[in-house]
């Protein structure tokens, strides 16, 4: 409950913040700061239902991941060795 503090602000005091905050930011980056909080929290959330599905799939799936570094290597040596 770090937050519980935000139900005993009033009206006067949810003003005077929003005053600092558009004066330390300025009325030109507020927005394009609003927009960029919008996004990342929306780019969040699909990434955590993303995620979900993800983890479900990787326990049915080899690891692709795994593969891939393996041939790599396998490739890094053959050419190390011409």
């Amino acid at each position: 409950m770090a937050l519980a503090f935000i139900n005993q602000l009033g009206g006067w005091e949810l003003i005077l913040i929003l005053i600092v905050v558009l004066l330390l930011f300025g009325s030109t980056r507020l927005p394009k700061l609003a927009r960029s909080l919008g996004q990342a929290s929306k780019e969040f959330k699909q990434g955590v239902v993303h995620g979900e599905d993800d983890d479900s799939e990787d326990d049915t799936k080899p690891d692709k991941k795994a593969d891939d570094a393996k041939t790599k290597a396998e490739s890094a040596g053959a050419a190390s060795e011409d």
